[in-house]
C-alpha cells in the first residue's frame, strides 16, 4: 500500500505523492510570507494602539515640521536624479565620443558610496577648517568667516546634493536600459520628420521610457526616506530623524510607531504615483529593438561637453570622496588598523553573508513555490514578500523589535514563573534581529531575481524531470539551481553589499557592544574623527563595486551597438 502512494512501478513519482509535495511548497510560502509582513503588522498595530497616545501632540508640533522637510529633501533629490540620471543615460546610450565605454560602467560607480560617507567627506573637504576654505583664505588674505559668504554644506540643500550625488544611478540604470530596448526605427523616423536629437529624446524617446524611469525615480525616493546617517550629520528634521528622536532620546515606541505610519504612507503614495504613470500603458518588443544602434557623430566641442557631462558626477560622486578616503586611510592605516576593526569588519561580513543567504534561500523558496503554483494568490503573497524592500529601514526596526521583544517578555516571563530563572533576550537583543530585519529588508531582491529568472526557464524541463521520477525538490535542486547560478551569485552580491552599507536599522537592532563597519563609521563621523573612519568607509566602497560592475555589463549585453 505505501509503495503505491510514493511510487509506481516504473519508478515514477505517484500523482497523490506529487500534489502532497507540491502543497509542501505553498504552506512554506504561505508562512514564510505571514512572517515577513509581520513588522509592517507590528507597526501599524501599534501605531493604532499605543501605551501613550503622543499623536496630538505630534500633530501639534514637531511632525508638520518633519513632513515639510522631508517633502523638500524628496523634492530636491528628485530634481538631481532626473537630471543627471537622464542626460548621462542618454549620452552614454546615443552619443559617441571618447570615453564612453568607460562611462557605461562608471556611470555607476556612485553606488557604491553611502550618502552619509560622502557627506562625511565633503564636510571635512567645505567646512570651516577644510582644506577648500582654508585655502581661499590664505589666497584672498581672509581672516574668518565674516569676510567671505560660503554655502554651508550642512544644510537641507547640502543633503539633497549628498543624497542625489549617489542616488542617481537608480534612473540612470534604469533609463539606459529602457533606451537601449527602443526601436532604432523610431530616431529615424523622428529626425526624416526634422526633430533634432533634443527633440527627439523629449517627443518619442523619453514617453516610452517613463515607466522605467518612473520606477528609478520611486526608488532613489524610498531610500532618500531611508537615509538617516546624511540628515542626522546635517541637523535635517525629516520623519527618520524624527522617528529616532521620538524613540532613542523620548523612549517612546508608540510615538516612533506613529512616525513609521507616517513614512510608510510615503511609501504608498511613491508605489501609488509609480503605478499610476503607468497604467493603460503597454509596450511590445518591435521586430527591430535587438537591431544595432547607431550613435550621434559630433563636432569635437560637443563630444567634450558629453565627456563633461558623464565625467562629473562621477568624479563628485564617486572619485573625490574615494581619493579623499584612501588619503585618509593611508596616513592614519596605524590607528585604524586595531582589533576594533578587525572585529567589526568579521561582524558585518558575518551579518551579510548570512543575511544574503538567507534571503536567497527564502527567495528561491518563494520563487519556486509561485512556478508550482501559479495563481492569484501566490502572485499576491510574493507581492507581499517584497514589502520590506519599500519599507525604511528605521520603520522596519520599529516593526521587528515590537514582535522579537513580545516574543522574549513571554519566554522570559514563562521561565520566571516556572523556574525561577531568567531567559534574558533571545531575539531582540541578538544578531538575529538584525538578520531577520535584512532578510525582511532585501528579501525582495533576490526573489525579484530568481523570479525573473525562472520564468526563462521552458515548463518543458520540469516536465521532463518530473517524467524521470523527480520530486519538485530534486527538480529545483538538479535542474533549475545549475542553470540559475549566475541570477543566485548576483543577488547575493547585492543583498551582501547593501547590508554592508544598511545604517538605520543597524544602529537601532545591534546588540549591546556590537557594531558593524556601517555604525563604526557613524560613530567616528558623529565625532567629527572622519581620518579614523576612512578605512572602514573605505573597505563598505570597495565592496560595493564588484555587484555594479556585473550589472552594468548584464546590461550592456542586451544590445548591440554600432
Amino acid at each position: 500500500m505505501t509503495e503505491a502512494i510514493t511510487a509506481d512501478e516504473t519508478g515514477t513519482e505517484s500523482p497523490l505523492l506529487a500534489k502532497r509535495t507540491s502543497k509542501r511548497w505553498l504552506v512554506t510560502a504561505a508562512l514564510t510570507t505571514a512572517i515577513v509582513v509581520l513588522p509592517v503588522l507590528s507597526v501599524v498595530i501599534l501605531a493604532l494602539f499605543p501605551e501613550e497616545n503622543i499623536w496630538p501632540h505630534l500633530l501639534d508640533t514637531t511632525l508638520p515640521r518633519y513632513v515639510s522637510t522631508t517633502l523638500k529633501l524628496m523634492a530636491g533629490v528628485a530634481v538631481i536624479t532626473l537630471v543627471i540620471g537622464l542626460a548621462t543615460a542618454w549620452t552614454v546610450t546615443m552619443c559617441e565620443f571618447p570615453g564612453r565605454r568607460f562611462f557605461e560602467w562608471a556611470m555607476l560607480l556612485p553606488f557604491a558610496v553611502p550618502a552619509y560617507v560622502i557627506a562625511y567627506v565633503y564636510t571635512s573637504l567645505l567646512d570651516y577648517a577644510g582644506p577648500v576654505q582654508t585655502t581661499l583664505r590664505e589666497w584672498f588674505g581672509w581672516r574668518n568667516a565674516a569676510d567671505y559668504w560660503f554655502p554651508e554644506i550642512r544644510s537641507l540643500e547640502g543633503a539633497i546634493l549628498m543624497i542625489g550625488l549617489v542616488l542617481y544611478p537608480y534612473v540612470y540604470l534604469l533609463a539606459r536600459a529602457a533606451f537601449l530596448e527602443q526601436s532604432p526605427s523610431l530616431f529615424a523616423v523622428s529626425r526624416s520628420l526634422g526633430h533634432s536629437a533634443l527633440s527627439t529624446f523629449f517627443r518619442v524617446v523619453l514617453p516610452i521610457a517613463r515607466p522605467a524611469v518612473a520606477v528609478g525615480l520611486s526608488l532613489a525616493l524610498m531610500e532618500t526616506l531611508n537615509d538617516f546617517g546624511t540628515v542626522d550629520f546635517f541637523a535635517v528634521q525629516t520623519l527618520t530623524a524624527g522617528l529616532f528622536d521620538t524613540w532613542m532620546n523620548l523612549g517612546n515606541l508608540g510615538g516612533a510607531a506613529q512616525i513609521a505610519t507616517t513614512m510608510l504612507a510615503f511609501v504608498v503614495i511613491l508605489v501609488t504615483l509609480e503605478r499610476y504613470s503607468r497604467r493603460k500603458q503597454q509596450q511590445f518588443a518591435a521586430r527591430d529593438n535587438r537591431d544595432p544602434i547607431r550613435r550621434f557623430t559630433m563636432s569635437f566641442p560637443r563630444q567634450m561637453i558629453c565627456v563633461a557631462v558623464c565625467a562629473l558626477p562621477v568624479i563628485f560622486g564617486f572619485l573625490l570622496p574615494a581619493i579623499t578616503l584612501g588619503q585618509y586611510a593611508w596616513e592614519y592605516f596605524d590607528e585604524s588598523w586595531n582589533t576594533d576593526f578587525i572585529r567589526n569588519t568579521l561582524n558585518s561580513l558575518f551579518l551579510s553573508g548570512t543575511a544574503a543567504l538567507t534571503t536567497l534561500v527564502i527567495g528561491v523558496t518563494l520563487a519556486y513555490s509561485r512556478r508550482l503554483h501559479d495563481t492569484r494568490g501566490m502572485q499576491v503573497m510574493m507581492r507581499l514578500s517584497s514589502l520590506g524592500y519599500a519599507m525604511p529601514g528605521a520603520v522596519l526596526a520599529v516593526g521587528v523589535i515590537v514582535p522579537l521583544a513580545g516574543f522574549d517578555n513571554w519566554v522570559d516571563g514563562m521561565l520566571r514563573d516556572t523556574f525561577g530563572i531568567s531567559s534574558g533576550l533571545l531575539l531582540s537583543g541578538s544578531a538575529f534581529a538584525l538578520v531577520f530585519a535584512y532578510t525582511v529588508r532585501f528579501l525582495a531582491v533576490s526573489a525579484g531575481s530568481v523570479e525573473s529568472a525562472l520564468q526563462k526557464i521552458t515548463p518543458s524541463m520540469d516536465m521532463a524531470s518530473r517524467s524521470l521520477g523527480h520530486s519538485p525538490g530534486q527538480t529545483l535542486v538538479k535542474v533549475h539551481l545549475p542553470i540559475l547560478r549566475g541570477t543566485l551569485i548576483t543577488a547575493a552580491l547585492v543583498v551582501f553589499v547593501d547590508v554592508m552599507k544598511e545604517l538605520p536599522a543597524t544602529l537601532i537592532l545591534r546588540p549591546f557592544n556590537f557594531e558593524t563597519l556601517a555604525t563604526y563609521v557613524y560613530q567616528f563621523a558623529s565625532d567629527e574623527q572622519l581620518a579614523r573612519s576612512a578605512l572602514p568607509a573605505l573597505v563598505i566602497v570597495l565592496a560595493g563595486i564588484i555587484p555594479i560592475i556585473l550589472m552594468s555589463k548584464s546590461i550592456s549585453g542586451t544590445r548591440s551597438i554600432s
